[in-house]
């Protein structure tokens, strides 16, 4: 007999989530997370606390240089950054709290330890003290999650050399931050620094910054990044970084050749992305079987080629995001319990939380020309929109791109101001296959920036009424 009809291996959005849905589809459920404290790194490390300091930097930086346009003086601004660590410190132990209480809700046990395959039905948990315990269960899902990736000659020790984990609780604003990485974690996590005061440079292998973001918007917001101050060196790889008596010193060169430059630092940012975790967890014992770069394989169902073990978030294929993780999470669980378990993988949003925002959802203008797909695009500028005026927020654009024969929505890319909500009705219009007429059909609060989707749909078919 098992002592549990499901056993999650990991307390972050999938993992918790994927518990507390087969509790309520009546299950008997324990979750085994070793952190300390459940969220995962999203929660702990990485979506929450970076998010709190993007809020509290760019508070500052709009007190510094917003509030005066507005009729709104303040003093001598002063940065308190102990209390601005607190402040995130905080936010993140209240939802790590929050989600214990929905355990104890759902009764859920909560078993504090790193669990590894002891069979395919037992997992032996190694609590902090040294002890160990099994723990059994008919069916079990990997949500391990992910860590950071690094690269050669660059040694991460949290300390000057830093991952995501680092830069979220540097002792002091770097003078010159500089980012390997020109994805999404560099560019949020570099925002709070140059917003706070350092000199940032980014150094990004490929010749453009986010890679997968439609082309436009990528190149709409490198712009916007170096006006703000960024230094982007695209195109160059770095193949060194060295303690010096002032620093670091970053050695970089070409991605296709050349010559070698020396870049000075006093913290270095390593963001090249992050790799399935799953060292340690025994998938060789029970025949679990994963690709190359570590990924588990699942079929359609989330289910592993062993019977009874599942698999769900970052260490399956597929984009690492917090909500496509909980999205897994409670469709594994459905499954499991002998329901329908649904993912739409086409309508999954992908944010990036800088000022301005970042948001995008389905094919991008690169995707439909290479598969041959015709389509017409529709584009509203937030400088004609009246609340992002009123705002002071009239950067960026809604782009809105649709089949060329039947209007259905293929994919909507925004920059601009609180992209990240806008980007909401897009998912949903996707999600129930409406067209570009429907969302221009459809009547958005005035004044609002949602109006710009509205203008952009518009625009698919050359109607615009306020551009």
């Amino acid at each position: 007999m098992s002592d549990y009809d499901v056993v999650v291996i990991g307390g972050g959005p999938g993992g918790y989530i994927a518990a507390i849905r087969a509790a309520q589809n009546g299950l008997k459920v324990a979750c085994i997370e070793g952190r300390g404290a459940l969220g995962g790194t999203c929660t702990n490390v990485g979506c929450i606390p970076s998010k709190a300091l993007l809020h509290a930097s760019e508070v500052f930086e709009e007190a510094g240089h917003s509030y005066g346009k507005i009729g709104v003086k303040v003093g001598s601004l002063e940065l308190d950054l102990p209390a601005m660590m607190a402040y995130k410190d905080d936010t993140v132990k209240g939802l790590t709290r929050g989600i214990e209480f929905l355990f104890k809700k759902n009764k859920i046990d909560y078993v504090k330890g790193w669990g590894s395959f002891k069979d395919k039905n037992t997992i032996e948990v190694k609590g902090e003290d040294g002890s160990t315990s099994t723990v059994t269960g008919k069916s079990i899902i990997i949500a391990t999650g992910s860590e950071p990736a690094s690269i050669p000659g660059v040694t991460i020790d949290e300390k000057r050399i830093v991952s995501s984990t680092g830069a979220l609780a540097l002792p002091e604003v770097p003078k010159h931050l500089v980012v390997i990485g020109g994805g999404v974690i560099g560019l949020e996590l570099g925002s709070v620094w140059a917003r706070l005061g350092a000199k940032v440079t980014v150094v990004e292998f490929l010749d453009r910054i986010v890679p997968g973001v439609d082309d436009e918007v990528a190149k709409e917001f490198d712009k916007i990044l170096r006006k703000q101050g960024f230094t982007m060196k695209t195109g160059t790889k770095v193949t060194k970084v060295e303690s010096a008596k002032a620093g670091l010193k970053i050695s970089v060169e070409p991605a296709k050749g050349g010559d070698a430059e020396v870049l000075e630092a006093d913290y270095v940012l390593v963001s090249v992305g992050r790799k399935a975790y799953t060292e340690g967890l025994g998938l060789d014992k029970v025949g679990v079987k994963a690709t190359d770069r570590g990924l588990v394989v699942t079929d359609d169902h989330w289910r592993t080629n062993v019977d009874g073990i599942y698999a769900i978030g970052d260490v399956i294929a597929g984009p690492m995001l917090a909500h496509k993780s909980e999205e897994e999470g409670a469709a594994v669980a459905d499954v499991i319990a002998g329901k329908v378990g649904h993912v739409n993988y086409d309508a999954i949003p992908n944010v990036i939380y800088t000022s301005p925002e970042v948001a995008s959802v389905g094919k991008t203008e690169e995707e439909l020309k290479k598969a041959g797909v015709e389509y017409k695009a529709g584009k509203f500028p937030f400088m004609a929109n009246a609340k992002a005026k009123v705002g002071l927020h009239t950067e960026g654009f809604v782009k809105i791109l649709a089949d060329a024969k039947t209007d259905r929505v293929l994919g909507v890319h925004i920059i601009g101001a609180d992209a990240g909500n806008l980007i909401a009705e897009a998912v949903l219009a996707m999600e129930f296959d409406a067209s570009a007429e429907d969302i221009a059909m459809t009547c958005h609060a005035h004044p609002t920036l949602s109006e710009s989707m509205k203008e952009a749909a518009l625009a698919v078919s050359g109607r615009t009424l306020n551009f």
